[in-house]
C-alpha cells in the first residue's frame, strides 16, 4: 500500500511536469494566456505529487514497513523516533525524494509569487525551465534511484537501521535539510537566467525577480554549511570542523559562486555592468549543485558524508553536461546583445572593488574545484588513486582569504564611480590604524605567525570600518530626524536593509575567519592514558579519571569515561566522552565531551575503553575560539534576515511638520522644499 502510494506520487510528478511543460511551451508559442494559466496550475500538482511520495515514505519508515528495500536498509525497530523520521534523507534514494519535495515547494512559490504575470514570457519560460529540472529528478527516482523498490525474497523481521554516524546527534535533523534548501533554491535564479537569455530580456529585470529568492537560498546554504561543521565537531570526534573533504567542498563551491553573484548583482543594478558575468555565475552555481549531488551520491569519493556506490553517476554527469551546454550555448548565442554600456570609471571605486571581490571568490572556487575534482579525473584516466589534502587547500586559499578580508574592510567605504584621497582618508584612516594596532599586538602578545597576525589585523580593520560606516549613518539620521540613537539605528537599517544586512553578514564572516586563523596557531593536543584516580594536565586543565559507566538500549551500547576537570584549583565539573556500538555495526562511534568557552574549548575524546589494567586512553584537545565559528554563523543568519526585511523609506521629522503645513496653505514653494528633504537611498 505504501509502496504503491509512493510510486503513484512519482508517476504523478512525471505526468504533471510533462503536461505542464507542454502547456507552457504551447502557450508561449501561441501567446495563449489560458494555456499558460493551465501550465502554471500544473506546478501545484507537481508539488502535491512530491508531498504524496514523501508522506508515503515517512509512513513506511514510522510503521517499519520492511517490504520496502529502502526502509529495510535504513530503519530498524530500535531506531529512535527522531532518526526514524530523518531516515528519509539518510541514504541515496530518500535524499533525492527530499530534493523533489523541496523543489516542489520552490516551484509552488514561483507559481504563486508570479501568478499575476502569467502572460509574461519571462515568467512562462522560468516556470518551464524549473519544471524541466523537476522532470529530471522525478525520472531519476523512477528509473535510477527508486525509493519504493520492494525487497527481493522474504521480508526481513527487522531492518539494518541507519548508518550509526547518522543516528548519533540531533543535528542530523537540521544539517541536510538546510543544505538542500540552499542547493535546490538555486533553481529559481537559474530558471530566470535561462528565461532571460531565451527571451532576450537580460538587463536588470530578471535580477529583481530573483533577488530575494537567491538570498534566501544562500542563507539556507550558509546555515547548512555551518551546521555541517558543527555536526562534524560534535559527532566525528577528530577535534575539527572542516577537513576539506570532497563532499564538504561540494557544498562550499556553489556557496562561493552564489556569494560572488550576490555581490556583483549590485554592480549590474546600479551601473548596468557585468551582465555576462552574472548570468555565468548563476548557471555555474546551479551546475555546481548538480556536481555536489554527484559527488555525494554516486559513491565516486570515499567520505564519511558520501553514500555507497551506485550506478547513478552517468545520470547526474549527463544532466550536468546538458545544463552546462545549454547555458553556455545561450550565452554564446546572445553574446552580441549582452554588452553593457556601463564601465569602470576609476580603479578606486565601489564597482572596481566589487569586481575584485568577484575575481577572488571565483579564484577560491577554482582552487577548491581543482583540488576536489583533479584526483577523480586522474584516477579515471590513470587508474591510480591520488589524494589532495589540507596542505594544498590551506596554502592556496589563505592568500585569497586575506585579500577578501581586506576588500571587506575597504569596499563598503568606496563610493560608486570613484572618489578622492581626502574621502578615503576620512573613511579609512582610523579603521586602518586600529587594524595595524591589532596586528602588532597579535605579533607581540600571541604569536609570531605572520598570517595569523594579518588575519587579526585585517579583521579589526574590517569591523572598525563597518562600525564607522554604521555610526556615521546613524549620526546623520539622528541629526535629520531629531531622535535617539536606538530609533535612529532602526530607521537607518530599515531605510536600506540590504546594505546593513550585508554589513552584519560581514561581521559574521570576520568572526569565523579569526576563529580559523586562531585554530592554525594556538591550541594544544595530547593523548593521555589514565588509571582510575590518576590525573594528567594538558593546556592548563587537570583531568582525573574517576571511572566508567555503561548504558544499554535497544539502539546502542555506550561506554563513557568520567573525567573530573579542574583549572587553576577550580573545579569545572565532570565530563564524559563515550564510545557507542550499534547492533548492526562492529565499529565504535565516538561521542566527544566538550566544555565550550568564549576563548577556548576543552575537547575530550575516548580513544579506547578500559583495558585489562583498567587504563583508558583519552585524546585531549584545547581548541581556541571554536565558539566564534558558531556565533559567526548565527550573525551571518541574522544579517541575512535583516537583508530580507522590506525597506522602509522615512522622511525626517521636520518634513512631516512641513507636510502638515502644506495641507493648510498649499504653498508650492513649501512643497518643493519638503520634497528636498526626502531621504535618498543609501
Amino acid at each position: 500500500m505504501k509502496a504503491q502510494l509512493g510510486v503513484l506520487g512519482i508517476a504523478l510528478g512525471i505526468g504533471a511536469t510533462a503536461v505542464g511543460m507542454w502547456l507552457l511551451a504551447l502557450g508561449l508559442r501561441r501567446k495563449d494566456v489560458a494555456l499558460l494559466q493551465s501550465g502554471r496550475r500544473c506546478v501545484y500538482l507537481v508539488s502535491a505529487a512530491a508531498v504524496v511520495a514523501v508522506v508515503a515514505m515517512e509512513w513506511a519508515l514510522l510503521s517499519h514497513d520492511f517490504t520496502i528495500r529502502y526502509v529495510a536498509e535504513n530503519n530498524a525497530r530500535s531506531t529512535p523516533w527522531l532518526f526514524t523520521v530523518t531516515g528519509l534523507w539518510a541514504a541515496l534514494e530518500g535524499s533525492i525524494l527530499l530534493w523533489a519535495l523541496i523543489l516542489g515547494g520552490y516551484l509552488a512559490f514561483m507559481a504563486y509569487r508570479y501568478r499575476d504575470r502569467v502572460s509574461d514570457p519571462m515568467v512562462g519560460w522560468a516556470l518551464l525551465v524549473a519544471l524541466s529540472v523537476a522532470l529530471f529528478f522525478f525520472c531519476f527516482m523512477a528509473f535510477a534511484a527508486n525509493p519504493f523498490e520492494l525487497v527481493n525474497g522474504d521480508t526481513p523481521v527487522d531492518g539494518r537501521g541507519p548508518n550509526p554516524l547518522l543516528q548519533n546527534h540531533p543535528l542530523m535533523a537540521l544539517h541536510p535539510p538546510m543544505l538542500y534548501l540552499g542547493y535546490v533554491g538555486m533553481t529559481v535564479p537559474f530558471s530566470f537566467a535561462i528565461a532571460a537569455l531565451v527571451t532576450g530580456r537580460f538587463s536588470e529585470g530578471w535580477l529583481a525577480d530573483t533577488r530575494r529568492t537567491t538570498l534566501v537560498a544562500w542563507g539556507f546554504l550558509t546555515a547548512g554549511i555551518v551546521l555541517g561543521a558543527w555536526w562534524s565537531y560534535e559527532v566525528l570526534g577528530w577535534g575539527g570542523y572542516w577537513a576539506w573533504d570532497p563532499v564538504e567542498n561540494a557544498s562550499l563551491l556553489p556557496w562561493l559562486t552564489a556569494t560572488a553573484f550576490i555581490h556583483s548583482v549590485m554592480v549590474q543594478e546600479r551601473r548596468g555592468m557585468l551582465r555576462v558575468w552574472n548570468l555565468s555565475l548563476v548557471i555555474a552555481t546551479f551546475c555546481l549543485t548538480i556536481l555536489g549531488t554527484f559527488l555525494t551520491r554516486s559513491g565516486v569519493v570515499n567520505s564519511v558524508h558520501a553514500f555507497t556506490e551506485s550506478d547513478i553517476g552517468p545520470w547526474l554527469l549527463g544532466y550536468l553536461a546538458l545544463v552546462a551546454a545549454v547555458g553556455l550555448g545561450l550565452i554564446a548565442w546572445r553574446a552580441d546583445q549582452l554588452h553593457s554600456s556601463g564601465r569602470i570609471d576609476a580603479v578606486v571605486s565601489g564597482e572596481a572593488a566589487f569586481l575584485a571581490n568577484n575575481l577572488l571568490f571565483t579564484g577560491l572556487a577554482f582552487v577548491v574545484l581543482l583540488g576536489t575534482v583533479f584526483p577523480l579525473v586522474a584516477e579515471a584516466l590513470s587508474g591510480s588513486r591520488l589524494s589532495v589534502g589540507e596542505p594544498y587547500f590551506d596554502r592556496m586559499t589563505t592568500p585569497l582569504g586575506l585579500a577578501l578580508l581586506f576588500l571587506m574592510a575597504v569596499a563598503p567605504a568606496l563610493p560608486w564611480q570613484g572618489t578622492t584621497g581626502e574621502v578615503l582618508r576620512r573613511r579609512l584612516l582610523v579603521p586602518a590604524y586600529l587594524g595595524v594596532f591589532a596586528m602588532v599586538a597579535t605579533l607581540l602578545l600571541l604569536t609570531r605567525d605572520l598570517v595569523t597576525a594579518l588575519a587579526f589585523g585585517l579583521g579589526a580593520f574590517a569591523v572598525a570600518g563597518i562600525v564607522r560606516e554604521v555610526g556615521h549613518a546613524v549620526a546623520t539620521r539622528r541629526r535629520a530626524d531629531a531622535v535617539g540613537r536606538a530609533q535612529a539605528l532602526g530607521r537607518t537599517v530599515l531605510g536600506n536593509p540590504r546594505r546593513y544586512g550585508g554589513l552584519v553578514v560581514h561581521v559574521g564572516v570576520v568572526m569565523i575567519a579569526l576563529a580559523l586563523a586562531a585554530a592554525g596557531s594556538f591550541g594544544t593536543k595530547r593523548e593521555v592514558r589514565l588509571r582510575r584516580g590518576e590525573s594528567a594536565t594538558v593546556g592548563g586543565y587537570t583531568l582525573t579519571f574517576t571511572g566508567t559507566r555503561t548504558s544499554r538500549s535497544a539502539q546502542k551500547t555506550t561506554v563513557a569515561a568520567d573525567l573530573a576537570v579542574r583549572r587553576g584549583g577550580r573545579s569545572l565539573g565532570t565530563y564524559a566522552p563515550a564510545v557507542s556500538t550499534f547492533p548492526n555495526s562492529t565499529q565504535g562511534i565516538g561521542t566527544p565531551s566538550v566544555r565550550t568557552g568564549l576563548v577556548e574549548d576543552l575537547y575530550l575524546t575516548l580513544v579506547s575503553s578500559p583495558n585489562a589494567r583498567g587504563r583508558v586512553t583519552v585524546n585531549v584537545s584545547v581548541q581556541p575560539m571554536t565558539l566564534w565559528i558558531w556565533l559567526g554563523g548565527s550573525v551571518m543568519a541574522l544579517g541575512t534576515l535583516v537583508a530580507l526585511t522590506p525597506s522602509v523609506r522615512r522622511r525626517p521629522a521636520r518634513v512631516e511638520e512641513e507636510a502638515k503645513a502644506l495641507t493648510v496653505d498649499g504653498g508650492r514653494a513649501d512643497e518643493r522644499r519638503s520634497r528636498s528633504f526626502q531621504e535618498e537611498p543609501a
